[in-house]
């Protein structure tokens, strides 16, 4: 695959990757789509602060936009500086990968530390009891937290989804380096592309 195609799949795909990973991130302040947990100051830590946000959403928009940017624009024009553009969008993809890095990160330690109850059915129960007995593997545990209600669900299911979002950026912003790293040394390929399509004979 040539790498101007390349950046028009991998680009948008982060796009929404990175918007994603946002709206997880701020849902994640919100438990059961309640707001007075957040002005009380009752959301856990990894929640506030919000790595979707920052890590796997500003950071990978920013890369995203000029790959897509960058991909479509030589789709169109064989002279647009390919190889100065394919340098700045080996650079951002490294600051994206960096912040999706951060956010599957901070994302794994929210995941394990568990939610912050406030009501308990067993007032002596707790989340931190080691890895080995962490409240992930006993599910029937979860709704001895009284409120928010929910909220165990609610905090493992939008932690896992901001994993999994993190991981998907880790392995496109690598391959956008690679990809990146062949458009410096080698530049775009719709130039040699449109020369082909001129020739007699060459389809």
């Amino acid at each position: 695959m040539c790498v101007g195609r390349c950046s028009r799949i991998v680009g948008p795909c982060l796009l929404v990757l990175g918007m994603l990973s946002v709206l997880a991130s701020i849902l994640l302040l919100f438990p059961g789509g309640a707001w007075q947990y957040l002005v009380d100051g009752h959301i856990s830590r990894r929640a506030k602060i919000m790595p979707g946000t920052w890590g796997g959403g500003v950071m990978v928009l920013l890369a995203a936009t000029h790959i897509t940017a960058v991909g479509w624009r030589c789709a169109c024009c064989s002279d647009c500086g390919t190889r100065r553009n394919a340098f700045l969008s080996v650079v951002l993809s490294k600051l994206a990968l960096l912040g999706s890095a951060a956010c599957f990160f901070f994302s794994g330690l929210g995941l394990t530390d568990g939610p912050l109850c406030l009501v308990w059915l067993i007032p002596s129960l707790s989340w931190h009891r080691g890895l080995a007995d962490s409240y992930l593997f006993y599910p029937s545990t979860w709704s001895t937290c009284l409120e928010p209600v929910g909220i165990v669900a609610w905090h493992v299911t939008f932690f896992s989804l901001l994993l999994l979002i993190s991981a998907a950026e880790m392995l496109l912003t690598f391959l956008q380096i690679i990809n990146g790293c062949a458009g410096c040394l080698c530049g775009f390929c719709e130039g040699k592309e449109a020369g082909l399509s001129r020739v007699p004979g060459v389809r």
